[in-house]
């Protein structure tokens, strides 16, 4: 297999390091994210029961100890939730941001690799074509079509090695990006019920004011 792919040229190393690369930065997410699928799961009804019961600190103090993106955003929502809503929609919007930028590493590497993957490819078929027909020409346009097609197969090689690295990288990269976007759906809808929760509360303690 390799003496078969050795003949695609010197392009073919960086296209098989792509194809590295890609696999261990796919895996590495898949593994964060089934990691993080069990945690935070409930967390910020969780965190408006205990607000409500008057334990705030054990909130807070469970939340850090999720170790979870949800736990993380809550627990910065907790430290302000004292303040204007202003001030905790803005924190909450950037705990969020700041979440979806740590999910969201090396996704942009993958992306980048599958774009680079074929026009490697096809450089190396650019460069195979050129040295075919440089030997025609150095054989005065005396060559038998066996030749000629051995010489256009094997550039011809790096473009379907990569292309064949391009693909399933992309769907990767697709895969991880939907992966990534329910994962930010679910931490706006916790940051939600949260600010709700609060909006209720703060609506209770004004009426018991006014009684």
């Amino acid at each position: 297999m390799l003496a078969f792919l050795s003949k695609g040229g010197v392009l073919v190393i960086p296209i098989l390091l792509c194809s590295v690369l890609s696999l261990a930065i796919f895996v590495e997410r898949l593994i964060r994210f089934t990691r993080l699928r069990s945690r935070g799961a409930g967390l910020a009804e969780k965190t408006v029961a205990m607000l409500e019961s008057g334990q705030d600190q054990e909130a807070y103090e469970m939340l850090i100890q999720s170790n979870s993106p949800m736990g993380r955003v809550l627990a910065q929502a907790i430290e302000v939730k004292d303040q204007d809503r202003e001030t905790l929609e803005t924190v909450i919007a950037h705990s969020t941001d700041e979440e979806v930028r740590s999910l969201s590493s090396y996704v942009q590497a993958l992306a980048t690799m599958g774009n680079i993957a074929p026009l490697l490819g096809l450089l190396g078929t650019v460069l195979g074509m050129i040295k075919a027909f440089m030997v025609i020409q150095e054989m005065g346009g005396k060559v038998n079509a066996a030749v000629l097609a051995g010489g256009i197969w094997e550039a011809m090689l790096t473009t379907a090695l990569g292309l064949s690295v391009a693909l399933p990288t992309m769907v990767a990269h697709s895969y991880l990006i939907s992966k990534i976007d329910k994962y930010e759906a679910r931490l706006q809808a916790g940051a939600v019920v949260f600010i709700k929760a609060l909006g209720k509360g703060s609506m209770a303690s004004n009426a018991g004011r006014m009684h």
